[in-house]
């Protein structure tokens, strides 16, 4: 290690150690938005409280701190996010746009109601389709990795019940020595919520 600064040999400590630093999040599942109830659990989620990584533990604490599993990955608009903060969910938008020409095609139809036909409704769904969008901005991904049988939605959690990040003593240490800096206030004040919530001394 001789030869690198101070700030190297940060940078290189944060790298060793990002694997045990488990930041702090509270999600709440968007129940309109499950796309698969199990492993791997595919859903979105509004950020309540916190910070949410790729590889975050994720358990449930009002069914005993039942461990889903991990997050492998988060989505936003169909694009990889490595972080989502609080206030990133899912949300559900249905936007529709009427071009100048569309305009003039459906002006078409009404003013001439004598041809229309069974082709013409056809063509007029099949140039409405791509109008209608939904677009989804975070959607995370929860993979088994309990080493038990794959917890269920519906079954063993449901969008009623938080999901939290599975912080320990170790990931707390973690935290504080190398991603002080990385947390808010209030995101401090999410550990302190979730060491009582998860008996951690």
């Amino acid at each position: 290690l001789k030869g690198l600064s101070r700030e190297e040999l940060r940078l290189r400590a944060r790298r060793e150690n990002e694997h045990l630093a488990i930041f702090p999040c509270k999600l709440r599942i968007l129940p309109q938005n499950v796309f698969n109830a199990r492993n791997p659990i595919v859903c979105g989620v509004s950020v309540e409280a916190g910070q949410l990584k790729r590889g975050t533990p994720i358990c449930v604490p009002s069914r005993d701190c039942v461990f889903l599993g991990t997050v492998a990955s988060i989505e936003r608009n169909h694009e990889e996010m490595q972080l989502a903060k609080t206030g990133d969910e899912v949300e559900n938008r249905h936007h529709f746009f009427f071009p100048y020409s569309d305009c003039l095609f459906f002006h078409y139809i009404v003013m001439n109601p004598g041809i229309i036909s069974t082709y013409l409704v056809i063509i007029t769904a099949a140039r409405m389709l791509p109008l209608f969008t939904v677009f989804l901005q975070v959607c995370i991904k929860i993979e088994n990795t309990t080493g038990e049988a794959p917890k269920l939605y519906g079954r063993h959690f449901n969008h009623e019940d938080i999901l939290v990040s599975r912080i320990s003593r170790d990931s707390i240490d973690a935290c504080k020595t190398y991603f002080r800096d990385d947390l808010s206030r209030a995101d401090w004040q999410l550990v302190v919520e979730l060491k009582r919530l998860l008996d951690i001394l």
